[in-house]
Order: structure tokens, then sequence, then C-alpha cells
């Protein structure tokens, strides 16, 4: 007893220290490359490694940065809209291969031909080729398009569809309007508007997922700023609204380890929801990218990474799993710049050197 007590305290001792110099790290690259907050995290299937929050919430003031802090998740939203999906199909509420005008025959007539056959699983994995469309969009107004944020979406996609959207065929399409029409099929297949259906499953996991600008609700979290460091002010944006399957989620950082984590669980066969079958598929399943996931394997170590970036305008958000180190790594901060992008990887490369990825 008394040898286990010395070694989980020298233990300890070993793994603040170790944490500490990370952070040094850390908060010394989040300097140079002009990061008003960042925070990170190393977590395995069942163990949160180290985490930290560094900076201040906004440029040139005193609001420090804390853990509790939320982030607008960007496109890594599409790791939870395609986790939703995933489990809607299991419990056989649609399935991979649902057209898109199978749910919505009223809009089929007024769309392009050419979109006739697009599938849950086309919109999910990108292999719909369609255009794409983001929050620079200037087209369509907010004139154009009416009723309450599912209606809302509803009209958007019903306007895309007749713009000639489709392009010219190669292996994938990174365009926001496939997860926007995915968002929708998971509407009408269950009834229930999309942010019921992230609502429900952070209910499931005790995550508060929340949507649009985190400031916008609580002027005490953090704002997100621009390439020139321009802070963001409290705003509601009906762009993010439009994309919110796509990327408009944000949650803190100890809760979106917890939906990590369960991710990791899953890849290793220990969830009860799915199979690990189901989650290889989700991370693994296309090349490039599958089901909100995209993979590589590292030509320095031969390991298998899938990953997700977000760039919403004002934030950056990174999150990579390497199931067989059962390790993933989570980065947020609260700016979109090039320079910020660049000291995100340089720590994300030091994170995976010392915990072995």
């Amino acid at each position: 007893m008394k040898k286990n007590l010395l070694f989980f305290i020298l233990f300890t001792i070993f793994s603040s220290s170790y944490a500490q110099k990370n952070a040094a790290f850390v908060d010394s690259v989040r300097v140079k490359h002009h990061i008003p907050e960042l925070a990170y995290a190393v977590v395995s299937s069942d163990a949160i490694l180290e985490i930290r929050a560094l900076g201040n919430q906004r440029i040139n003031t005193n609001f420090k940065a804390n853990l509790s802090d939320r982030f607008r998740l960007g496109s890594i939203t599409k790791t939870i809209t395609s986790y939703i999906a995933t489990v809607l199909v299991k419990e056989g509420k649609i399935k991979w291969d649902t057209k898109f005008f199978d749910l919505f025959p009223e809009l089929k007539s007024k769309s392009d031909p050419a979109t006739y056959n697009f599938t849950l699983q086309d919109f999910l994995t990108f292999r719909a080729n369609i255009n794409t469309w983001s929050y620079g969009n200037d087209t369509p107004t907010q004139e154009e398009i009416k009723g309450n944020n599912q209606q809302q979406r509803y009209e958007f996609i019903a306007w895309f569809l007749q713009q000639k959207p489709v392009l010219e065929k190669e292996e994938i399409y990174w365009s926001n309007p496939a997860y926007v029409a995915a968002g929708l099929m998971l509407e009408k297949a269950t009834g229930k508007s999309y942010e019921t259906l992230v609502k429900e499953l952070g209910a499931k996991l005790k995550i508060d997922f929340d949507f649009g600008q985190p400031n916008f609700k609580d002027v005490n979290q953090p704002w997100g700023h621009d390439e020139n460091l321009k802070p963001e002010a409290p705003a509601s944006n009906y762009k993010l609204n439009w994309l919110s399957s796509a990327g408009n989620i944000n949650v803190s950082l100890p809760d979106y380890c917890k939906f990590t984590q369960m991710q990791l669980q899953g890849l290793l066969g220990k969830s009860k929801i799915l199979s690990a079958q189901d989650f290889d598929k989700m991370h693994y399943g296309l090349p490039e990218f599958s089901f909100g996931w995209n993979s590589e394997i590292k030509e320095s170590n031969q390991l298998k990474y899938s990953f997700h970036n977000g760039n919403p305008g004002t934030f950056l958000t990174k999150v990579y799993l390497c199931k067989s180190i059962n390790k993933a790594f989570i980065l947020f901060a609260n700016v979109q710049s090039e320079e910020a992008d660049k000291g995100l990887i340089l720590i994300l490369e030091e994170l995976e050197k010392k915990y072995g990825g």
C-alpha cells in the first residue's frame, strides 16, 4: 500500500512538472504568434492527461482565460453532426442511401437535375459534387430567406440547389451546404430541429453544447478576433444559423474533451451505442475524408490519425485522434490568421512528440 501511495505521489509530481513545461512552451508560442487566448488538451479514452487555458479572452484586456471558456468550433461541428447521423442510421430512422429528394420531393422540380440522386452519405462524406458557400458569400441576403431558424435553413437549401451548383467530377468537394442538406435530412427523419438533436446528445454525454458566437449570450466569454486582431463584437449572425450543422456549435474545451474521449472509446470498441466498425467507418471508411473526419497516415511514424480543423472567421480549432496510441490532441484559439495557425501546428507537433504521436 505504501509503495503504491509513493508511486502515485511521485507520478503526480512528475506529471505536474511535465505539464508545466508544456504549458510554458505553449504560452511562448501563443505570445509569438499573436493568439489572445489559447486552450489545449491531451486526452486518452479514459483520462484527461493535460489541459490548459492561457492568455486573455479579448485582446488588450485583463479578462483572463478560463477552462470554462467557450469557443466556436467552426467545421469541427461536422464531427458532431456525423456522429448524430451515425446513431440515427443505427436506430433505423434514416439510411445512408436515403436521397435528399426522397425527404423533400417538393423541392425537386426547381433544383438542378444533377442533384437528384445525392444521398445522406454523399453529403456527409463530401462526395456530392456541389459548390462551396460560406460566411463570406453575399447572396442570398437575409431579406430573401424567411422564417424561424429551421425554416431559414430549408429556404437556404431550396435557393442553393437552384443555382446550378454541380461541379465537374472529382474525389472530394469541401462544401458547407452539403452538411446543411444533411442536417435538414436529419431534422426531417426525426421531426426535431438540429439544435434539439445536438442538445439531446449533449444531455446524454453531459456536454453543454450551444450555438453562435460565445460572447453573444455572455460578453464575459471569449471574443473572436480576425487576422488583424480586431475583436468580433457580440452579434446574431443569420449565416451562422444557416450553417448550423456545418459549423455553428460552441462549447468549452473540457466538454469537447468528453466528446473526443467518446470517439476514442468507440474506436477501441468500448462504446455501448455503436460498434467499433461503426466508428472505424466514421473516421476511416473512405480515403482522405469519411463521415466528418479527415484521415492520414503520418510519414514520420506510420501512425494513422483522424482529424478535423475549424476556421469560422475569428476562431481556430483543431482535433487530432490516434487510435493506436489511444491519444487525442485538441487546440482552440480565439483568432483566425495564418500566423495563429502556424502556432497551433507547432504546438500540435510538440505535444504529439511528447505523448508518443
